[in-house]
């Protein structure tokens, strides 16, 4: 599913336009990328959490050369899914 797809079920289900359902679904991965970006982490119970999580510095390898490289260190999104959702699949 597509983001497109998201916002046509979202409408559907809601009642409410696709420009609503677009809007609303902006405003909480707005939401989401902001907590993450300061550090936080949010959870809503049933479905999961997003949280960020600390990737160490690691050598990896060119697979055009085989040559050896560094890299960096940085932070990553991550999400865990909730009981519920993990029982539905």
């Amino acid at each position: 599913m597509n983001k497109a797809e998201l916002i046509d079920k979202l409408a559907k289900d809601a009642a409410i336009t696709k420009t609503q359902a677009n809007e609303a679904l902006d405003s909480f991965t707005k939401a989401v990328a902001d907590t993450l970006k300061k550090g936080g982490k949010v959870t809503l119970v049933g479905f999961g959490t997003f949280s960020v999580s600390k990737r160490a510095a690691r050598n990896g390898r060119n697979p055009q050369t085989g040559q050896i490289i560094k890299i960096k260190a940085k932070k990553v999104a991550k999400f865990k899914a909730g009981k519920a959702l993990s029982d539905k699949l």
